[in-house]
């Protein structure tokens, strides 16, 4: 059988994607590379469902706890990143096993990227200075007229991707839908399509049910506890890519209204806001998938899911020695 470099797990959040890659784990000689934009955080660890200490502890991770939450992590950081460890975990004898749900980092090592403006801190200030003023519905509206491709697939509320259109058409005078090439794979990728399985749900409610019981033990956890610990550092604040994951923009956006004390309205509040978040998150994320045509699709609400999973893998490195 030839040598698979790199086998890639993706699904929406709550699909079961870190349960199955210990299971594979278990069997094949792997080291897991995260494919999540919100793991390189530290201290960033209830709401984002980092895998435990003991987990971590069972196979080598990669590309958790890299970043302060200062610091921001784009798509090119990850390809870059991603084929340095696949080279090094490929050395060692092993398959890099990228597990996670940033679908445009999965895209972007699949099919490449466009050659897009850099940030820029000036213009995005602005933008977000309008976002004050207008709302973000009204910046979606201006979106809508310089760029309505784009603007086509973001919710009106996206604040973190309407900004980045803006800023883009502003920077280069293009709009962002002018840098997707329509590529559908990058020869050069070492994660070929056949080698991306995918866990999607058959029935949304399942996955809306896994959502609010993970949010809810998120919230058992310490989950307020942990974002207070971040706002009380001073440096951190909304406008950072870090504090706009799901979850945590809620809490700190309750905790700016009405204090440290949240009273049991304000804690049902923001199950209500965390959950429904999450729900969108997990849209965008079935989306993004559909434009992956070669995924091998497994349904991870069907009883039979993890050993279906573990089927696809032996397809691909034979069986477990």
């Amino acid at each position: 059988m030839p040598h698979v470099s790199c086998i890639g797990l993706a699904g929406p959040t709550a699909s079961g994607k870190s349960a199955a890659s210990l299971a594979i784990a278990r069997r094949w000689p792997v080291e897991i590379i995260s494919v999540d934009s919100a793991l390189v955080y530290r201290g960033m660890d209830i709401g984002t469902a980092k895998p435990s200490a003991a987990e971590q502890a069972q196979v080598p991770h990669h590309l958790i706890d890299i970043l302060d939450p200062l610091q921001s992590y784009s798509a090119a950081d990850f390809v870059r990143d991603t084929l340095r460890l696949v080279a090094e975990i490929n050395q060692r004898g092993r398959t890099a096993l990228l597990v996670g749900g940033t679908m445009l980092y999965f895209k972007a090592l699949l099919v490449g990227l466009d050659d897009m403006p850099q940030a820029d801190i000036a213009v995005r200030e602005r933008i977000d200075a309008q976002a004050k003023a207008l709302g973000w519905p009204a910046l979606h509206a201006e979106l809508m007229r310089v760029d309505p491709v784009t603007a086509a697939r973001l919710p009106p509320n996206d604040s973190q991707r309407i900004q980045r259109a803006l800023e883009v058409f502003e920077v280069s005078g293009r709009p962002l839908s002018c840098f997707q090439t329509g590529r559908t794979h990058n020869p050069d990728s070492p994660l070929a399509p056949g080698q991306l399985i995918s866990l999607e749900p058959l029935d949304r409610a399942w996955l809306h049910a896994r959502i609010a019981q993970r949010f809810d033990a998120m919230l058992a956890e310490g989950f307020l506890d942990e974002v207070k610990r971040l706002r009380a550092r001073g440096d951190l604040g909304t406008d950072l890519p870090s504090m706009r994951c799901v979850g945590y923009r809620q809490a700190w956006e309750l905790l700016d209204g009405h204090g440290d004390t949240l009273a049991p309205a304000q804690l049902a509040e923001l199950r209500e806001l965390g959950i429904a978040a999450t729900r969108q998150l997990a849209k965008r994320q079935l989306t993004w998938l559909r434009s992956m045509p070669q995924r091998r699709v497994i349904a991870c609400d069907a009883p039979d899911a993890l050993a279906r999973v573990i089927e696809s893998v032996q397809a691909l490195l034979g069986a477990p020695t």
